[in-house]
């Protein structure tokens, strides 16, 4: 069977399994392939760029475990140290040393973050990051933007992106009408509309939270000034600017998108790649704010996983490795590059095809211009990228299987690997 007539006998199976084990076969919900139809590859073992499946068939992978293999599957000196941690104990449930190795690394990153604590996931973070920002001002209400997402929690579950919108279920039974009803909702990119929530609600909104690179809407860059006006807005008005980098954190920019936009926030929420591709969550920021998290101040948060030493050491190899000389640099321009090898092929085949990328993130849109808030994403061809999709992974491309996610290169990415890419998306242009 050729890998154009759909996934093998053996993931066929899995899945089959599966579906009567877990809701729609899957432990979340976008890799069920609910955006792009068929059933996904069941993936046995993957290696630097690639992914192999049960089958035997193998894959470039574009989605790097949703953004934390920045340096590809199974980097060696990433998987020695996590073998010589295992060795000495997985889990202890103590303080160990692996913790403020991880956590120094990551504050001499991004001075912002000057205290910080563990969790198990980036939903988490922002649970917790959202409850520190209630207790410290005294308020209750967030403001949040359509297509946004900061994982599961209730009160964020209010115009969400990725998986959400795939499914067309942007806001989940389940959470009480009362819980979001202190959310509000902005358009990415809208400064205008922030300042008319914060000024309709005066003195009641405890924190603005922004995917300062939008990557659950599909990539979406900010545009000029507005990540600077949340930042104005805030401290005029009281409130809290929260960054959530669990995608962005150490992937457009060593020091995260705050780095690249000069942009203070009072909290961070990190994930993926602060991990090394285990599981893993953060969040931190100024020490005035830390100081009220227990036990050293009132607002409770705890984890029995949190902290794991082994997802510490993960993560601390990841980024050492991620931060010697030339290595970020390098990724970034295999990034551009594929971005704008995909921008022109689109042209040279005639199909409107918008590709641009940030350090290690990349997007790609049927459209003719680049979508800047959720209402334009939606506007864009969706149709043809499920379509696009399905020709890719026929030829052994792994696409995020959405097209409201980002793509996520890796070091592992070299010059064979993205002409391998070049050549499918080439074919699959012509196919879709």
């Amino acid at each position: 069977m050729s890998q154009r007539e759909g996934v093998g006998p053996r993931s066929r199976a899995l899945n089959e399994i599966s579906a009567g084990l877990f809701p729609g076969g899957v432990s979340s919900p976008v890799r069920a392939f609910g955006g792009v139809g068929g059933k996904p590859p069941v993936i046995r073992r993957a290696q630097g760029a690639l992914l192999f499946d049960v089958d035997g068939r193998e894959y470039v992978d574009l989605v790097g475990a949703w953004g934390p293999m920045i340096l590809g599957h199974g980097h060696p000196a990433v998987e020695r140290a996590v073998v010589a941690r295992v060795r000495r104990g997985i889990m202890t449930g103590t303080p160990s040393p692996d913790e403020p190795r991880l956590a120094r690394l990551i504050t001499r990153l991004m001075p912002a973050v000057e205290r910080m604590r563990f969790v198990v996931s980036g939903t988490e973070a922002c649970m917790s990051a959202l409850r520190l920002a209630r207790a410290a001002t005294g308020r209750t209400k967030l403001i949040k933007f359509a297509g946004c997402y900061h994982g599961h929690a209730d009160a964020f579950l209010a115009s969400a992106g990725s998986g959400a919108l795939t499914f067309g279920t942007p806001d989940s039974p389940g959470v009480p009408p009362e819980v979001v009803a202190a959310t509000l909702v902005a358009p990415y990119n809208d400064l205008g509309a922030v300042e008319a929530l914060l000024a309709a609600h005066p003195g009641e909104v405890a924190a603005v939270f922004v995917e300062p690179i939008a990557g659950n809407m599909g990539f979406v860059p900010p545009e000029p000034g507005f990540l600077a006006g949340l930042r104005s807005a805030c401290t005029r008005h009281g409130a809290l600017l929260v960054f959530d980098e669990v995608m962005t954190g150490f992937r457009v920019h060593l020091g995260g998108a705050q780095a690249l936009y000069g942009i203070t926030p009072d909290l961070t929420t990190f994930g993926k790649i602060i991990g090394g591709g285990l599981p893993v969550g953060a969040y931190g920021g100024r020490a005035d704010l830390m100081a009220r998290v227990a036990p050293e101040g009132p607002v409770y948060q705890a984890g029995t996983l949190a902290g794991n030493p082994v997802a510490m050491t993960a993560g601390h190899r990841t980024l050492r490795v991620l931060a010697r000389p030339g290595v970020f640099e390098r990724i970034a321009a295999c990034t551009s590059e594929l971005a704008a090898g995909l921008a022109a092929d689109g042209r040279d085949a005639g199909v409107p095809i918008v590709a641009t990328s940030i350090g290690a993130m990349l997007g790609l849109w049927f459209a003719a211009a680049a979508p800047t808030n959720l209402v334009e994403a939606q506007a864009t061809d969706l149709a043809r990228f499920r379509r696009y999709h399905g020709a890719m992974l026929a030829r052994g491309v792994h696409l995020p299987p959405s097209p409201f996610e980002a793509w996520f290169v890796s070091l592992a990415h070299d010059a064979p690997i993205i002409e391998r890419i070049r050549s499918a998306h080439r074919e699959a242009l012509r196919a879709s």
